[in-house]
């Protein structure tokens, strides 16, 4: 296997303004990824996403900086899993969403790269290419329903 790149794409019956909203929006963030952000989806902005209960053990911190917020089109952010780092080209995993009006709604492709480039040892690199592989292909669809049940209830 490569480990080069995840890649995903899933079509959502919302518009790609209610997508980039939901995938870049601390409130949304939060009811589809269940992490806790203050993020700003400008270009630049840093922040962290919590992952459980701040302060707990059980607590995943990922700090995490925006690359690119072209609203409605694309959102791309660096996030890096070490206490304290800042996400940069050469510490950090690139996510990328790419939003597509189709019809009434939108296709969503997100891709995640930067395994290789970060220096894991194989093993390291293999755990976190299966463990982001797994997490995407949970939480891409929840997004998905999330969105959807959004427009639902407006």
């Amino acid at each position: 296997m490569e480990y080069g790149s995840i890649e995903r794409e899933i079509h959502v019956d919302a518009s790609a303004e209610v997508v980039f909203e939901v995938i870049s929006s601390p409130v949304h963030i939060k009811q589809w990824w269940t992490a806790e952000t203050e993020l700003e989806p400008t270009a630049g902005a840093t922040g962290e996403l919590v992952f459980g209960e701040r302060g707990t053990p059980e607590a995943h911190i990922a700090q995490i900086t925006v690359v690119e917020a072209q609203p409605p089109r694309l959102f791309s952010f660096r996030w890096v899993h070490s206490p304290g780092a800042v996400a940069t080209a050469n510490n950090s995993l690139l996510v990328t969403f790419e939003l597509t009006p189709v019809g009434a709604g939108t296709t969503v492709r997100m891709t995640e790269v930067g395994f290789r480039e970060v220096g894991w040892e194989t093993a390291v690199l293999e755990q976190a290419y299966r463990e982001h592989s797994t997490g995407w292909d949970y939480f891409l669809p929840r997004m998905g329903e999330y969105t959807n049940q959004l427009v639902s209830s407006r």
